[in-house]
């Protein structure tokens, strides 16, 4: 399955997404209207290439299920997008559920809601909830998972769990665990500018120096096609950290609580528009600078490959 490219699409938010300007003022409620300028939930929804599409939110990581589920159902309504349900699994067993997974395979958007990330990994983890969401990522075009803040570092095979950052650059000040596997070559951290999140992300990338790190500001996001192309949307920035070229590293041997001793980690930061390419780990300040030998041709064959099969199975 991870040998070929995914066709699907991941959209990571690094939380505080602005969701609009309730048309109540007595709901008190501060929302914003460059939501609608700029865009992440209506990029979500573009990304389907339908006018309302089937969209499931997943509450599993939030503590207060029953306030996070109405904000987005209030939130895609704005976007005339009313055909939205929200999937309330508590347990590992709830994961289990055939309804949950009838629901899942009739969405065009699966959307994982902030909290704690490692329940994600906790409720999904080896279900077929999660084996038949990814089949779905890889095989199909317009199929979009997404992800705010704890459901964005859950895309990660390497998570971020945790970590301290007054003891940011201290070994050990992350925790790190395992994630859903959405996006096996980085690993993703959010609300990363305004909780000052960079030591932590850096000694991510300093114990696994082969995967790309992403740091995600507040009301950002990132759009990830074919597993690699990543393109910034929303208002603030995100940051790459890239550890390939790194040489002196003690971040594995250093003792717990001790300075690391990193060189040569090589930091990038998007805005929106700008994109970057994970396999050959480069930059490009938009999409119109990208070189024409893209992968796009091997996801169109890889695509073609999956409908051959489709047509023999029937």
């Amino acid at each position: 399955m991870k040998s070929i490219i995914p066709l699907g699409k991941l959209i990571a938010v690094g939380g505080n997404e602005d969701k609009g300007t309730y048309p109540n003022p007595k709901t008190r409620r501060k929302y914003y209207l460059n939501f609608f300028e700029l865009g992440i939930l209506k990029r979500i929804v573009l990304e389907t290439g339908k006018a309302d599409p089937r969209i499931e939110v997943v509450t599993t990581a939030s503590m207060i299920p029953e306030e996070v589920g109405p904000i987005y159902t209030g939130s895609f309504a704005m976007l005339n997008c009313l055909n939205v349900g929200i999937m309330d699994i508590r347990t590992p067993e709830d994961a289990r559920q055939p309804e949950y997974l009838e629901r899942m395979l009739a969405a065009d958007v699966i959307m994982f809601s902030g909290g704690n990330q490692s329940r994600l990994r906790e409720m999904f983890g080896e279900t077929d909830f999660l084996d038949r969401m990814m089949q779905r990522y890889y095989a199909e075009p317009n199929f979009v998972i997404a992800g705010t803040s704890a459901g964005a570092m859950a895309m990660s095979q390497h998570m971020i769990r945790g970590g301290s950052v007054p003891d940011a650059l201290l070994k050990g000040a992350v925790k790190m665990g395992v994630g859903l596997g959405l996006l096996p070559a980085a690993i993703v951290d959010s609300h990363f500018v305004k909780r000052g999140r960079f030591g932590r992300l850096i000694e991510s990338v300093a114990l696994h120096p082969k995967l790309i790190g992403i740091g995600l500001g507040e009301d950002t996001g990132v759009l990830i096609t074919e597993g690699n192309w990543v393109e910034t949307i929303g208002s603030n920035l995100v940051i790459i950290l890239d550890g390939h070229n790194i040489q002196h590293n003690n971040a594995a041997a250093a003792k717990k609580g001790t300075v690391l001793s990193i060189e040569n980690v090589t930091m990038h930061v998007l805005a929106k528009g700008n994109v970057y390419d994970i396999r050959e780990r480069k930059f490009y300040a938009s999409k119109d600078a990208l070189p024409l030998h893209t992968a796009t041709p091997m996801a169109e064959k890889v695509a073609s490959e999956a409908e051959a099969a489709t047509s023999t199975a029937e």
